[in-house]
């Protein structure tokens, strides 16, 4: 009380800057914002590496419960990919048999070309943290309508275990394939293939998943629906749009879908082609690239349908070195997120395999590089990239009322953007970001000043701020990032350090430099 009396009478020193209207209350606008916006996709053929085969993998475990702790839920975790195309079923299999591609220079973690699994796959569902949702991924693209109904019955089998059960871990939903869309030029199905033959062979596969796990329209567990690489954003092609115009949502197995997830990368390295990183993190092209679902988002939502970013990441084929595994891209990460909210988009999965450059996580020990598949000099174990940072700070601000709606800012910045955030209708917290990117290469690093302005009526202006940074010293660095002088990158994944909090009153406002994060609390 002390320390806030005093501030009170500091108040009365003003500085100008970039105005920033923040309203007092929550526009009825405002999406709520889910506890697990932040969820995760791995890459099917090496789950047992990152949940652990007959043990838990603590690391992984570790990071998951940080979020956990910070918004009161589990990220949710989508398990699949271009690997769920890939797997078959053996009972007689103790331990996952797998065959991957070649490694090179462009893909030195390639996915596998064949998986074989067994009971125990998906079992390892119980190192999980307790009351996590988890969605499953069962093959399309091998046309093996009986590898996918012996999937789905080892599947039910494992969630319905005492392990399990008692951990209070849900199957939330089946996927049935990946990327569909992708099948006539990948080799999967004939070049003429097309939305009529695709809900034709999804009502099939569907329907007998059903009667293996007993999927409906009153179950708990539900389907997810499409999971295409793109879409046309039309009727014509592959789309929700086109989906739903052919009638599937119609059918029996149809109505037990609940979620509509599409699938989307900012870029591509598929062709070892180079990014910049100041591309990636801009401001206008992170909101163009999610806007141009809004047609797509609008006709799920118009259904009655959850919509969620099934697979998500910055380029594709696991990232662009010294783009994706940056510190920038921890800025994108989390500008991502949040704008992703704002467009009806409930959770962001982000895609994650054991050795990709996109990954937020590495949960095992690694010994060749993740950028050209080089020998290691030394074996690099479990750690965090940048982008964990990005998830750490949106958990933090979305905070475990449960009750959290956000909006984003007008802030006239090319390169600044702001989300305020809202527990019920108070305004407790806004977030900034500064994208312009101050790389090892820069000459001066620049600064923007930001006043605050509050709208509205029906509540006290706060007069006071506390003021989080995260510390970045080059937006092309790798490690050395802080959150309010804390670490994350530790043998364990959890939080170490000494917390740096800055108090100041609201009139002060608050600088902020190209490449860095401030989160500003209000009382």
């Amino acid at each position: 009380m002390i320390l806030l009396h005093i501030l009170w009478f500091a108040c009365a020193t003003l500085v100008f800057g970039l105005n920033i209207p923040i309203p007092l209350s929550s526009p009825p606008s405002a999406p709520l914002i889910s506890q697990s916006l932040i969820s995760f996709s791995i890459e099917q053929d090496r789950w047992t590496d990152w949940v652990g085969a007959t043990t838990r993998n603590q690391f992984f475990f570790n990071v998951l419960v940080n979020l956990n702790q910070l918004t009161g839920a589990p990220p949710r975790i989508r398990i699949g990919a271009d690997s769920e195309d890939h797997t078959n079923f053996n009972q007689a299999v103790q331990t996952t048999q797998t065959v991957f591609r070649a490694i090179t220079a462009t893909v030195p973690y390639p996915e596998a070309l064949n998986i074989t699994v067994g009971d125990a796959f998906y079992n390892a569902a119980q190192f999980l943290p307790p009351n996590t949702r988890v969605t499953w991924g069962l093959n399309l693209g091998q046309n093996n309508l009986t590898a996918a109904f012996l999937e789905a019955k080892s599947i039910i089998k494992a969630f319905s275990s005492p392990a399990i059960r008692n951990s209070g871990i849900v199957l939330d939903a089946i996927e049935i394939g990946n990327e569909a869309d992708l099948y006539l030029s990948n080799g999967a199905r004939p070049r003429t293939y097309s939305i009529p033959q695709y809900v034709k062979e999804w009502t099939a596969f569907a329907t007998s998943t059903s009667s293996a796990i007993g999927i409906s329209s009153s179950s708990s567990t539900k389907f997810w629906g499409i999971a295409f690489a793109g879409s046309s954003h039309s009727t014509s092609g592959f789309s929700p749009q086109s989906v739903i115009n052919q009638g599937l949502l119609s059918s029996t197995a149809g109505s037990a879908i609940a979620t509509v997830s599409q699938h989307h990368y900012s870029g591509s390295f598929c062709s070892g082609s180079k990014g910049l990183l100041q591309d990636l993190m801009t401001k206008s092209t992170i909101r163009g690239n999610l806007s141009a679902f809004s047609p797509d988002i609008t006709a799920v939502r118009a259904k009655g349908l959850d919509y969620v970013f099934g697979e998500t990441n910055s380029y594709a084929c696991h990232g662009a070195p010294g783009v994706s595994n940056t510190a920038g891209a921890a800025l994108w990460t989390l500008d991502y997120l949040l704008f992703a909210t704002q467009i009806g988009i409930s959770r962001v999965f982000f895609h994650e395999g054991i050795g990709y450059k996109y990954n937020l996580i590495q949960p095992v020990t690694l010994t060749r590089s993740t950028l050209d598949g080089s020998p290691l000099p030394s074996p690099l174990p479990p750690h965090v990239q940048p982008q964990y940072y990005g998830a750490v700070i949106a958990a933090e601000a979305i905070g475990t009322s449960g009750s959290t709606h956000a909006i984003e800012l007008v802030i006239n910045n090319a390169q600044v953007a702001g989300y305020a955030f809202y527990e019920g209708t108070r305004l407790v917290r806004a977030v900034f970001i500064n994208s312009s990117a101050f790389l090892k290469s820069s000459a001066n690093r620049t600064h923007v000043h930001l006043d605050f302005e509050f709208t509205g009526t029906g509540a006290v202006a706060p007069t006071v701020i506390s003021v989080k940074r995260l510390a970045i010293g080059h937006a092309d660095d790798t490690s050395g990032l802080t959150w309010g002088g804390e670490s994350y990158e530790t043998s364990d994944g959890r939080v170490s350090g000494s917390l740096a909090v800055e108090i100041d009153c609201v009139s002060a406002g608050v600088d902020i430099a190209a490449t860095e994060v401030v989160s500003v609390s209000f009382s």
